[in-house]
């Protein structure tokens, strides 16, 4: 398999992984963590929502970044400045100091792919895509699920071993429990 991460600024490649199926369908989008307003992420529905997806990609930086298979999209990872995001005010999720700190929040992989370690390209990927743009530090928010295994419609903040497997290490507890299993903060250093 010969993956390739890049950048999410093709909108209906990004639409071909976290979109709808159907165009009437109000899915996530990756947007609810991805907007500093959980009004307007609330208030978003179709083809409204789409609509703000499209204008993300068009942005510099995108809101992520997508693996490939050849030319097929196959998985996703949102990837942003902290402070861009709902995590800037988290109160679940604590700062761990005042580092403008780049933030991966989600995965996703599209099924017939999934269990073929795209996860880990997608994080090393983002990891990459934040140390090009200057980030000075990278964290993530995944359950300490201790191996035992994850809901996979919770398994999208990814999982502390492979944070630790992309040299990420703990840096704080969280408030926050996905599926039973609490988050904690992973923080990988790009100076």
């Amino acid at each position: 398999m010969g993956i390739e991460v890049r950048p999410a600024d093709v909108f209906d490649d990004v639409a071909a992984v976290i979109g709808p199926k159907k165009p009437t369908s109000n899915v996530c989008f990756c947007l609810s963590y991805r907007l500093l307003s959980s009004k307007e992420n609330v208030s978003l529905k179709e083809p409204a929502r789409s609509a703000r997806v499209r204008e993300l990609c068009a942005e510099d930086p995108p809101p992520g970044v997508l693996a490939y298979d050849g030319d097929e999209p196959v998985g996703w990872a949102a990837v942003h400045p902290r402070a861009d995001t709902s995590f800037a005010k988290n109160r679940r999720i604590p700062h761990v100091d005042e580092l403008d700190v780049w933030s991966v929040w989600c995965f996703r992989v599209r099924p017939g792919h999934r269990k073929q370690g795209l996860v880990h390209h997608l994080l090393t990927g983002a990891v990459e895509f934040a140390r090009e743009r200057g980030a000075p530090a990278i964290e993530g928010y995944p359950v300490d699920n201790r191996g035992e295994k994850v809901d996979l419609t919770m398994a999208y903040v990814g999982t502390r071993a492979v944070f630790e497997a992309a040299g990420f290490e703990k840096a704080a507890d969280t408030q926050s429990v996905l599926s039973g299993h609490p988050r904690v903060i992973m923080r990988l250093d790009l100076s």
